[in-house]
């Protein structure tokens, strides 16, 4: 909040602090070398950084110093101060028509970032901080600069004995991602709290995919079952492993032997799910998360090192805390904006309740 603060003053002073160096740097020089028309760039700069109102009173300082400084150098009335005076003008005109174009759009941006929220409130509802032995904690960040949600998606439901967690990415990006994310959370809602079977779970999901979809749109998925003891059993659709935090820091993968199919892509065989079990004692961890954080890349084209650099930052008691320091630590290798969707979902698992 600070720094957006800061940069805002820098930029409410910035036309004036233009045409201040312009002046300094016309009073500095011979009257033949005038610097006039360059008064211009106050109500240029004032159209890209403020209200339509900071560009009238742009334009009108920089008319005054436009003439005080052509009286200073004897051209108040010469043929140069009036191309001078008319630039200024012309421009203070056009940057008028910028600013307001620039103030219509980021209206427009601002009613697209409210709908954005409100979808993502609806599909990415708040998941249960608390089932049963486990703590849940979750983070989502989207690459999209408009909006907050796209294909990526999470949802848990506690079960008696435990909680079931999908984390998914669906193919593609803009509003086809985003109903096909609807449409597999809404499955999953229906069926993880009464299918016998997790596998039950995601074979709702798929039916729902060929019933609901264009038939070409896949997802890859996590299905996960945890039960209070601590066990955990995991179906793997293509998608990144989840990566398991020991207690006493050691990190490992819950890969399954054999890889299984995305939902919904039709392989023409009854090829079934990767499957995994992994064995969690209290105060083990197990990050769930999409492909935003294993194809995170540097500059130079090196992916995210998870088994190495993810266990200090989920080492953080705070579950929350510690999905924060880990979108933190995928920052500073990145030094670049996100390039794809990121959803986070972190298991904790405390005493038996």
């Amino acid at each position: 909040m600070e720094r957006r603060d800061a940069t805002g003053r820098l930029y409410r002073w910035l036309p004036a602090a233009a045409m201040g160096a312009v002046a300094l740097a016309d009073f500095l020089t011979w009257k033949d070398t005038s610097l006039l028309p360059l008064f211009a760039v106050g109500p240029a700069l004032a159209a890209a950084t403020g209200p339509r109102r900071r560009v009238v009173s742009a334009a009108l300082a920089g008319a005054a110093l436009c003439s005080v400084m052509a009286a200073h150098h004897g051209q108040l009335g010469s043929t140069r101060f009036a191309v001078a005076a008319t630039a200024i003008a012309v421009v203070a005109v056009a940057a008028w028509f910028v600013a307001t174009l620039r103030l219509r759009t980021e209206r427009e941006l601002t009613d697209v970032r409210a709908v954005a929220d409100t979808v993502q409130k609806v599909l990415l509802g708040p998941v249960p901080s608390r089932a049963g032995a486990s703590r849940i904690a979750v983070s989502y960040t989207s690459a999209a600069h408009a909006a907050k949600i796209g294909g990526d998606l999470y949802e848990a439901v506690a079960v008696p004995g435990g909680v079931r967690i999908i984390v998914a990415d669906v193919q593609g990006k803009g509003l086809p991602a985003v109903r096909g994310a609807a449409v597999v959370l809404a499955a999953f809602r229906e069926a993880a709290p009464y299918a016998t079977r997790l596998a039950e779970v995601g074979e709702r999901i798929e039916r729902a995919l060929k019933r609901r979809t264009d038939g070409e749109r896949f997802v890859t998925a996590v299905l996960a079952e945890v039960r209070d003891e601590g066990g955990v059993r995991l179906l793997n659709f293509g998608h990144p492993a989840p990566l398991v935090r020991r207690a006493g820091g050691a990190v490992e993968l819950a890969e399954p032997p054999v890889p299984g199919p995305p939902l919904g892509l039709d392989c023409g065989t009854a090829a079934a799910p990767g499957t995994s079990r992994v064995t969690l004692r209290p105060g083990d961890r197990i990050l769930f998360h999409t492909d935003g954080l294993t194809e995170a890349r540097d500059p130079r084209g090196a992916f995210y090192p998870v088994l190495e650099r993810a266990g200090a930052p989920l080492a953080e008691p705070d579950p929350d805390r510690a999905l924060s320091l880990l979108r933190a630590d995928v920052a500073r290798h990145t030094r670049a904006p996100l390039a794809d969707d990121s959803a986070f979902l972190l298991l904790h698992l405390a005493a038996a309740p």
